[in-house]
């Protein structure tokens, strides 16, 4: 007897651990199905309206620094460097003397033809005076008159060799580095040095042909270069053909540099502003989705059950889904990103954590702090 009911008392607490543990399991799998029924929970994201901005009316190129004026300096004529009057970099103006050199050689000539001129002359007006009174005949006037010529042209000539030989500079501008010395032999054409104009600069650049029509000499452009600096111009000159190459034309910018920042062959932007504005549709760049087959949104939408009526989370709020929606994105402008089809103003679309969504998501939206974007953005280092 005392083992049956030892026996007994045993199969009581197996058979009582056996319905606790029924019970767990089945709780485990009631509660698995309503997880089931009720869906993956949603994802944290945040949302924004897709907005419509008036945006100024602009296309934008890559161009390249040309100066007004700009030649690399040199002599006419050969000689030794007896004086240089310039500093490599230096601003000059026009006719300022940069290099001068030998001329004893002409000088004595020069020195020589005068004193034969000076005697020419007075032949000639002894010739003149006894030509009045008829004391000579008047072929010898012509004679003497003819030597006095001869030895002004050979002065004015002499003069004119000298003045090859001093280097001056042709226009106002920033002259370059220093390519020469005192006391070196300087060769016909040999480069003293480069003098460029950048008070004012232009700008090259070229835009598709599809531009042509709304380009004119006028317009305003933008130039902005390494730094975040920004400056203004006016288009000055559109060439008349297209490039066959590129199917491109091309344009140049007249611009102030009275700074001298922008130097001939720099790399800048180009911004040219159209006259009026247009009406576009933007959300932050961030919202769309790159994929290879095309780009997309995530629009925040109402969960609806098969009746159509909407579902409510377990606060009482309406439960959101993600629905994607493809669309055909324009110009980028700051954080922004116009959208020409495929949504209208006012729809909500997913701005911060679209990559982790697919259609018919559960989302939930979250407030958390955010940068909010700017059509001109200006993040601070940290």
């Amino acid at each position: 007897m005392r083992w049956a009911f030892a026996i007994l008392g045993l199969l009581v607490l197996i058979a009582g651990l056996a319905g606790i543990k029924g019970a767990q399991i089945g709780k485990l799998v009631s509660l698995g199905n309503e997880a089931k029924k009720a869906g993956p929970p949603p994802e944290a994201v945040s949302s924004a309206p897709a907005q419509e901005q008036e945006w100024e009316r602009t296309v934008r190129a890559t161009g390249s620094v040309a100066s007004v004026q700009g030649t690399a300096v040199s002599s006419e004529a050969a000689g030794v460097i007896t004086r240089i009057h310039f500093e490599s970099g230096e601003n000059v103006e026009a006719g300022k003397v940069l290099v001068e050199l030998d001329t004893n050689v002409e000088r004595a000539q020069l020195a020589s033809a005068r004193a034969r001129k000076s005697l020419a002359d007075v032949n000639l007006r002894r010739t003149e005076a006894l030509a009045k009174s008829g004391s000579i005949a008047p072929s010898e006037v012509d004679a003497t008159r003819a030597a006095s010529d001869g030895a002004t042209a050979d002065a004015n000539a002499l003069s004119a060799q000298i003045a090859r030989k001093v280097v001056r500079a042709p226009f106002k501008g920033r002259l370059g580095i220093r390519a020469v010395n005192v006391g070196q032999y300087l060769a016909p054409g040999m480069q003293v040095t480069v003098l460029q104009a950048i008070e004012s600069v232009f700008v090259d650049f070229s835009l598709p042909q599809q531009r042509l029509e709304s380009l004119a000499n006028g317009l305003p452009v933008r130039i902005d270069f390494a730094g975040g600096t920004t400056m203004g111009g006016t288009i000055s000159a559109i060439d008349p053909a297209v490039d066959s190459s590129t199917r491109s034309i091309k344009a140049r910018a007249s611009v102030p540099n009275k700074d001298q920042r922008l130097r001939p062959g720099m790399y800048v932007d180009v911004t040219v502003a159209f006259p009026g504005k247009m009406k576009v549709v933007t959300i932050p760049a961030t919202a769309a989705v790159h994929a290879p087959y095309g780009d997309s949104v995530f629009l925040v939408e109402d969960r609806k059950d098969a009746s159509g009526n909407v579902v409510a989370s377990p606060d009482g709020s309406p439960s959101k889904t993600a629905r994607q929606q493809f669309i055909r994105l324009g110009e980028t402008r700051g954080d922004f990103v116009a959208v020409t089809e495929g949504l209208q103003p006012g729809q909500e679309v997913v701005t911060a954590g679209a990559f982790k969504l697919h259609n018919g998501a559960p989302v939930k939206i979250t407030k958390d702090v955010k940068p909010g974007p700017e059509l001109s953005p200006h993040p601070q280092n940290r």
